[in-house]
């Protein structure tokens, strides 16, 4: 993601949540709605605005580039706040995933209510990013076995951390559920790691050094290198 800033040096960051990816070196600008998230900002820009993605108080071009990390499958008009990338940066670098991958993830197979979120119902995907914006590169980003971060499929290769409460409450596919559906869910992974069920169909991820579970980084906009 860095790589794909290149030169960029005034970012926004769009949904920006906690900030885990603003790179370090750079005038980052964070617009987050959520003051739970903005609270939970530590070592990361203070320039911090409350607004949403489909209505950026920003002029055109202010920033060399608009950073979007796994949030517009949130935004209640994508479109909207994929424009609003545009009108405010000269680039964009958006990461998302593609649904139509994603969705083939094993842990729906327990959670399959999961698919039934908002947020996962349409996902957007590469076509709608085209649709918005000058597209020039879609990067996929391999996922590997020992990634330490808490998005969705990041644990592919550790089934038991899916049992974890805090590793279900860091997941919106997992948080967002009815208590009854996680719960099911749940106890019916619980039971096949304890029979071997899970690794008799799943087993050869455990050694397996990347996953390709759907995430994508488009690059758009004006070269940033």
């Amino acid at each position: 993601m860095h790589d794909c800033l290149g030169t960029a040096r005034r970012i926004v960051n769009v949904g920006a949540g906690t900030g885990s990816y603003e790179p370090p070196g750079a005038a980052v600008v964070a617009v987050e709605p959520s003051r739970q998230m903005i609270a939970q900002r530590r070592g990361r820009s203070d320039d911090v605005v409350r607004a949403v993605a489909g209505a950026l108080p920003f002029a055109a071009d202010s920033f060399d580039a608009a950073l979007a990390i796994l949030t517009i499958h949130h935004w209640d008009d994508p479109g909207a706040g994929l424009r609003e990338l545009r009108r405010v940066a000269r680039g964009q670098v958006v990461f998302f995933f593609e649904p139509l991958r994603t969705h083939a993830f094993w842990a729906l197979e327990y959670f399959p209510e999961a698919l039934d979120l908002p947020q996962e119902k349409a996902p957007p995907g590469e076509p709608l990013l085209r649709e918005h914006l000058d597209v020039r590169e879609v990067v996929p980003i391999l996922v590997p076995n020992d990634c330490i971060d808490g998005f969705g499929a990041a644990f592919w290769a550790r089934p038991e951390s899916y049992l974890e409460p805090e590793v279900q409450a860091g997941m919106s596919w997992l948080a967002l559920l009815p208590a009854e559906a996680r719960e099911r869910g749940t106890a019916r992974l619980r039971w096949e790691l304890a029979s071997g069920e899970w690794d008799r169909r799943h087993g050869r991820l455990r050694t397996q050094e990347q996953f390709d579970a759907g995430y994508r980084i488009a690059v758009a906009g004006e070269p940033m290198r």
